[in-house]
């Protein structure tokens, strides 16, 4: 199988490319990233030279681009979009070209060369925010809060509408929270990991009240591999990690594992819409396509914790550059 990843230099996208290579031995990866702030070719230095693996440097907007590049494609993976919601607060207009217009490029593309299967990445924050009880079903109204969610959420109506339309075979995966190798530190969880290390504080917003459901990257790029191999077409499928955790609960687990003091926390202002909380209901991927997490929230963030202490040299130089561009804020 050749598969086309898009966005494969970012966070999940190099894990999930680094996972197929490894677990797939006949199949092949063509990679095409925009490089922008949180696009990294170092991410997948180590499998630069791979006769399997080529990247391409270009956006997924480029429609001349993408049509030439899936005429020889068997599968999509499209990663590619604005991710940070603090960003999409500052500025939406990025937001909506990727995750919007650029997901309509592709499909479009897709549909004009047959593609056999497209799979979208998404997000739980398109179902938008939960009380105490109850977890959002693939069935839960979209009912996004923030301009990043709302942009994600007209991607995902685009690929249902090709679907249903057009007959695309395509699919759509919504992970929980993710963490684990090369995120970007500007990510909650590096964040505080980068900043311990360099020992400064970690900020929390408000009072850290919120609450996510946390899946380690490992299991996540498993779960997309399931439903691109054994889901139909026009299913979505939710993929939570079973862990829901306080922000600030999470803040001094990670300052336990790293022998910190909790005089690290800083409190600061809550941005704008700040959604209370997040699960998901993985009984539908479960039941149908036997995939569950297997990592725990403990043993992930030692993984990931020990990662960064191991590679200064990737985080370092992105840490400098982000509290330059943010006047010292994820300082």
């Amino acid at each position: 199988m050749k598969i086309l990843v898009t966005g494969g230099c970012g966070f999940i996208g190099s894990n999930f490319i680094r996972h197929i290579l490894r677990k797939y031995p006949s199949y092949k990866i063509v990679n095409i990233d925009a490089l922008t702030y949180a696009g990294n070719p170092k991410n997948l230095r180590d499998i630069k030279g791979s006769g399997r693996y080529r990247f391409i440097h270009g956006r997924i907007e480029d429609k001349k681009l993408v049509k030439k590049i899936l005429s020889k494609i068997d599968c999509v993976v499209n990663f590619a979009a604005e991710t940070h919601v603090d960003r999409s607060i500052k500025d939406v207009s990025p937001f909506l070209t990727t995750n919007i217009l650029g997901v309509h490029n592709l499909l479009e593309a897709a549909r004009t060369v047959s593609i056999k299967k497209f799979v979208h990445i998404s997000t739980d924050e398109v179902y938008g925010t939960l009380g105490d009880k109850g977890r959002f079903t693939e069935e839960t109204p979209l009912m996004p809060n923030s301009p990043y969610s709302a942009s994600k959420a007209s991607g995902d109506l685009l690929v249902r509408a090709y679907h249903e339309t057009y007959g695309l075979p395509a699919m759509i995966v919504r992970p929980s929270n993710n963490y684990g190798y090369f995120q970007f530190p500007e990510k909650f969880i590096p964040l505080m990991i980068t900043n311990l290390l360099l020992n400064k504080p970690v900020p929390i917003y408000g009072k850290g009240e919120n609450i996510r459901d946390w899946c380690f990257v490992e299991d996540t790029c498993a779960a997309i591999d399931s439903v691109m191999h054994n889901s139909k077409a026009g299913e979505i499928y939710n993929a939570g990690g079973n862990c829901e955790v306080r922000n600030i609960e999470l803040a001094k687990s990670i300052l336990k594992i790293m022998g910190k003091s909790d005089r690290y926390l800083k409190f600061v202002k809550d941005r704008p819409g700040h959604d209370y909380r997040y699960a998901l209901d993985n009984s539908k991927i479960k039941r149908e396509l036997g995939w569950k997490p297997s990592i725990k929230v403990r043993e992930g963030l030692e993984r990931t914790i020990k990662w960064y202490r191991d590679n200064e040299w990737w985080w370092k130089p992105l840490k400098e550059k982000l509290n330059n561009e943010s006047k010292g804020f994820w300082s």
